[in-house]
């Protein structure tokens, strides 16, 4: 591997790394939902049914569940920057294909998208841990904070190109997005746990590195946590409307309450994570998983402005818990692990954001839609005194151990 140029900050840079970093993020949230809530225009035109859509939805996210943790060890190995350059390149031209093939190969274009997305969302997670040894939980803050702005813009933006013209454009957009990504993640400079990994002499793979993140038993609690997070992340945004359905309301109510749901998962975020710089972490954890537990609990009898309340309150919790345990986890990652942690818990995110909608749905179905809310919600909550019982000891995120 040809030499290179580490940069190694003595004191945290200023925010426009997390920016940058941030909207490469944005690459795959956004590239993920715009195809997604524009899947039964597809459907429609070629003639396939609600199953391959389901199917459809889910290659992309089995990409990115098996990927992240190999990528990030790759990284770990390889280098971060250009392992992430990599992903980016791959999800362009996996978007940039559709047009040109046979519509009935989206799967594949899918497949490929969501392997491209698993290095590039993995690997700049890690990097935010890698340049910001100082004040990580307001870096982390801003960067999921773009990276949610994602999943907010693109269902609209999505559907405005659909009725507009066809829906292989919004791969063209996805494209778009992605050599602009490209194009901002050139700028950035080389981080120091890219200088670990050309000191050392071994960069192949190393199926041992992989495992390892796995096995940290200390990890386990926060792996948990990020499971459980996103498993009310995938209810509060999959069944909320679902449930805004049964009350009835009308599109101006609707629209409210949704709004609200991801302004205050979003706008929390750069919040939380200043306020994690400042105390220990765990506690912020705690607190906001807790509060999303209980605020989910709740929607499924609620209505009006009280659900209107619990709505914000679980996007605030869910918000907190997000920022936070990727600015833990990542100040527990070992010397050379850095990618792999981080790769490992995108990967256990990705688990609970499927777990989510499955199991309540399923519970819906039998029993009702309030009875499951209360169920997983009672889950939650179950978690957070697990967690809290489990003895991990305390973890120092203001400086990652080899800064």
């Amino acid at each position: 591997m040809a030499a290179t140029t580490a940069v190694a900050f003595k004191e945290s840079p200023g925010l426009r790394l997390a920016v940058i970093l941030g909207f490469v993020a944005f690459i795959t949230s956004f590239g993920a939902h715009i195809v997604a809530v524009n899947l039964p225009a597809y459907a429609q035109a070629v003639g396939v049914g609600v199953a391959a859509i389901g199917v459809l939805i889910a290659a992309y996210d089995l990409a990115e569940l098996v990927a992240k943790p190999i990528f990030g060890a790759i990284a770990d190995r390889r280098g971060m920057k250009q392992t992430m350059l990599a992903g980016i390149v791959v999800f362009t031209l996996a978007s940039l294909a559709y047009p040109f093939i046979d519509p009935r190969l989206l799967i594949v274009v899918r497949f490929a998208q969501g392997a491209g997305a698993a290095a590039l969302s993995a690997v700049s997670l890690a990097m935010v841990g890698a340049y910001y040894g100082e004040r990580r939980g307001r870096a982390y803050g801003v960067y999921n904070a773009i990276k949610g702005a994602g999943y907010v813009v693109s269902p609209a933006i999505g559907t405005a190109i659909v009725a507009g013209s066809q829906f292989s454009n919004i791969f063209l957009v996805s494209a778009a997005i992605g050599a602009l990504g490209f194009a901002l993640s050139l700028t950035l400079p080389k981080a120091a746990e890219d200088q670990a990994s050309l000191d050392d002499d071994d960069d192949q793979f190393s199926m041992a590195s992989f495992l390892a993140v796995f096995r940290r038993s200390d990890l386990w609690p926060w792996y948990l946590v990020t499971v459980v997070n996103m498993f009310l992340v995938g209810i509060l945004f999959g069944f909320l409307p679902v449930r805004v359905h049964d009350l009835g309301y009308g599109p101006v109510a609707t629209g409210i309450v949704l709004t609200a749901a991801s302004a205050s998962y979003l706008l929390v975020q750069p919040i939380a994570g200043v306020i994690a710089d400042r105390v220990r972490p765990e506690r912020t954890i705690y607190a906001g998983l807790a509060v999303a537990a209980l605020a989910v609990m709740s929607l499924g009898i609620l209505r009006d402005v009280p659900m209107f309340i619990a709505t914000v309150a679980a996007g605030v919790g869910i918000g907190v818990v997000w920022t936070n345990t990727d600015a833990l986890i990542s100040g527990w990652a070992r010397s050379g692990q850095l990618g792999a942690t981080m790769g490992a818990a995108g990967s256990f995110k990705e688990f609970g954001d499927m777990l989510g909608p499955l199991l309540i749905g399923l519970l819906a179905q039998a029993l009702s839609l309030s009875v499951a809310f209360a169920v997983c919600g009672t889950l939650g909550l179950l978690a957070v005194v697990f967690v809290a019982r489990s003895g991990s000891r305390c973890v120092q995120v203001s400086r990652l151990p080899y800064s």
